[in-house]
């Protein structure tokens, strides 16, 4: 028999045993990111995620965890729900709270059940005891949010609706060097992508790379300071807090990289990427004053060039950005799943989905054709 427990915060659960569960070297469901993300604050009852991490144990030996919040609210995911949300309200009807399966502020396609086992027979066995979880814990619904492709066939069901969306990742050819990626672009693009380059070199700014224990807490302050000034410019505060910067370079420095742009001995712009063996995921960024093309250059193309030198296959560079294309970056399918305890609302989700999904697919269809690559040259 199998049973479910549940978890207030991750500091309850042992940590060798999180990450020995963990299917991959993925930064995002490491126990010590997720642990920054709540002993700095950035995540907790108090902004809206209530964690719930879930256990799944047999004879009392827990086999499996899932990273789970109680949500009021649908910030931070990037898979929007906020017309059901509103949909509700209209009806008279509760959307909040929710069970949220995620990794907060993270749109990062990777495991959502961590387990040495095969994932299938545990995933159906979550499957059905949604409705129960959701009445147990008074959410009126379960999402998970960018599984993996094997997780979001084996989540496959009449009740739990499957939505599909879009994200833009580079993938390593064997590429020897920046300019022989750049071979593999039509001329036109090429040239593009050397002029948005050499507008960077004119404005008299360089870029260094900073990784591991190379990244100093100065450094560190600095870059936050960078990355806060990306939400006040919208309005708002950051969503992650300067203590989670810190807890991820003392606790993982190895799967950070920093990458500074440089007017001479002063820092004008900054953007913070995870890696771990294969990817390397490009997630916050931040600068005082614009610059011409400065934003491709430090988020992309360094971003590019390190994934070469240093034979990574694949750049997550995060979500949305349709502007990624022309630089190399290809439309890739992502996932969801969504069980919806409010019966009325099920057809009228599923109908919208069904409607989402074929726009989905005709978007990937036409940006292909956008693509830099000279025929057959991917």
């Amino acid at each position: 028999m199998l049973e479910i427990k549940f978890s207030y915060k991750i500091s309850a659960i042992d940590k060798a045993l999180w990450n020995s569960l963990c299917p991959t070297d993925n930064p995002f469901i490491r126990y010590e990111f997720l642990y920054a993300l709540e002993e700095s604050g950035s995540v907790s009852a108090k902004t809206g995620w209530q964690p719930m991490h879930l256990q799944l144990q047999e004879a009392g030996v827990t086999i499996a965890i899932m990273p789970l919040y109680l949500k009021n609210h649908s910030y931070g995911e990037y898979v929007f729900d906020w017309a059901w949300a509103e949909a509700y309200q209209k009806h008279g009807l509760d959307y909040y709270p929710k069970l949220l399966c995620a990794i907060p502020f993270s749109p990062v396609m990777g495991p959502r059940l961590l387990t040495q086992q095969n994932p299938e027979p545990l995933l159906h066995v979550i499957r059905s005891q949604l409705p129960a979880l959701c009445e147990k814990l008074d959410a009126h619904s379960f999402h998970l949010l960018f599984p993996t492709d094997d997780e979001a066939a084996h989540l496959a069901h009449p009740n739990l609706m499957r939505r599909k969306g879009c994200q833009y990742q580079w993938f390593n050819k064997n590429y020897e060097s920046f300019e022989h990626f750049l071979q593999h672009f039509t001329s036109r693009k090429r040239k593009n992508v050397k002029k948005e380059r050499q507008k960077v070199i004119n404005q008299g700014i360089t870029h260094i790379q900073l990784s591991g224990h190379e990244i100093t807490p100065e450094q560190i302050e600095q870059f936050y300071d960078f990355y806060r000034m990306t939400y006040l410019k919208r309005g708002r505060d950051a969503y992650l807090t300067k203590a989670f910067f810190f807890q991820l370079q003392d606790t993982m420095p190895e799967n950070l990289l920093l990458v500074f742009a440089m007017s001479g001995e002063q820092p004008v712009a900054a953007a913070l990427s995870l890696k771990d063996t294969t990817t390397l995921y490009g997630r916050y960024w931040g600068c005082f004053d614009e610059y011409d093309s400065l934003h491709f250059e430090t988020c992309y193309y360094q971003g590019i060039d390190y994934c070469i030198q240093n034979h990574l296959q694949r750049f997550d560079s995060g979500a949305q950005g349709e502007h990624k294309i022309q630089r190399g970056f290809q439309p890739v399918a992502t996932w969801s799943a969504h069980y919806v305890k409010e019966v009325g609302f099920n057809q009228a989700i599923k109908n919208f989905i069904v409607q989402e999904t074929d726009m989905v697919d005709e978007q990937m269809i036409e940006l292909s054709q956008y693509l830099p690559f000279k025929e057959g040259g991917e």
